[in-house]
């Protein structure tokens, strides 16, 4: 399977679309192969989106960017008043 970036909305879709299989009595290998994806990738996706909605999603991963940005800012900012 090749190697590709999901977006966050994609990855939401996609639990749902297995979980749907899922209940149609499917079990989870065969699920995730009609999807496309990897097992351990649904199961790290529902870890970490497991709940969350389209715009939760959207928004978690603003918050992460929005984060590291602002981490990478105060190390900068620290580093800066030691020299």
């Amino acid at each position: 399977m090749a190697w590709r970036k999901h977006k966050p909305e994609q990855i939401v879709t996609l639990l749902r679309q297995i979980e749907v299989g899922i209940g149609k009595r499917e079990d989870h290998p065969q699920a995730c192969k009609e999807a496309e994806i990897p097992v351990q990738s649904y199961y790290r996706w529902r870890k970490e989106y497991g709940g969350l909605k389209l715009d939760q999603a959207k928004r978690l991963k603003e918050l992460e960017k929005e984060n590291t940005k602002l981490k990478g800012w105060w190390r900068s900012c620290r580093w800066g008043e030691a020299n």
